[in-house]
């Protein structure tokens, strides 16, 4: 299926896309290709493949919900400007 000239600038006037007609060939172009890789996906054989109707019969994997706190306070903080104990220390910002 190619586009014409004419079916081009009816789809920018649905878009509401203005354009001269060197954009409108340069699109032309565009949606031609476009059009040409979903005639290439329609040549696919897809029999015995089921369709996807939707991910709500899966179910997620669960796991425990356990609060840490990491850890490794030095490995976090080797990098910090200013720390007291385990914590990042920052300067203060309201008076």
């Amino acid at each position: 299926m190619a586009l014409d000239p004419a079916t081009v600038r009816r789809i920018a006037t649905l878009a509401r896309i203005r354009m001269d007609d060197t954009e409108a060939a340069t699109l032309m172009g565009e949606l031609n290709s476009i059009l040409g890789w979903i005639e290439q996906l329609n040549e696919v054989d897809i029999s015995g493949v089921d369709p996807l109707t939707g991910t709500t019969h899966m179910a997620l994997k669960m796991r425990d919900d356990v609060v840490t706190d990491g850890g490794y306070p030095e490995r976090i903080l080797v990098n910090a400007p200013d720390r007291i104990g385990d914590f990042f220390a920052v300067p203060k910002v309201v008076e």
